[in-house]
């Protein structure tokens, strides 16, 4: 089952303690839904990403996100669902537990590897450009070659 980006962001957010910038959000939850889909082939979110300048993005959380700029979200996800205790929400847990010490740099240095979708399906400026399912399935199977090597 797929949940909702406003359900994965305001989750993520409260893991957090509040404490996320949009682009935080946005390479968390990128790197949370790529390793669901090489693990089970099912997405974890309802929405694709788009190959962005600054890496992946899920263009209704930026948008929802981006008065903001770098600064902490507060809580603008209203109607979201609590998916804690769901397949979904302990994958965004383990993303979270992986990635709260990295900075934003990092964040961006991971989702810009040679080994993701990402680097694949970028066009400089452009946007709309879809990264796929198929396109994350190949991401998790280099990275995770790599880390077996």
């Amino acid at each position: 089952m797929t949940v909702r980006t406003i359900d994965a962001a305001r989750y993520l957010s409260i893991l957090s303690g509040w404490k996320l910038s949009n682009l935080q959000m946005q390479k968390i939850l990128y790197m949370a839904d790529m390793n669901f889909v090489g693990q089970t082939q099912q997405r974890l979110l309802d929405e694709d990403f788009e190959a962005w300048d600054y890496g992946p993005v899920l263009p209704s959380l930026y948008h929802k996100c981006k008065a903001f700029g770098a600064k902490h979200v507060p809580d603008v996800f209203w109607g979201a669902t609590d998916i804690s205790g769901t397949p979904e929400g302990k994958m965004i847990e383990l993303a979270w537990k992986n990635l709260k010490s990295a900075s934003p740099g990092q964040l961006v240095e991971a989702t810009h590897s040679s080994l993701g979708a990402w680097i694949t399906r970028y066009v400089a400026g452009a946007k709309q450009i879809k990264i796929t399912t198929q396109d994350m399935i190949g991401e998790y199977a280099r990275r995770t070659a790599k880390t077996a090597a």
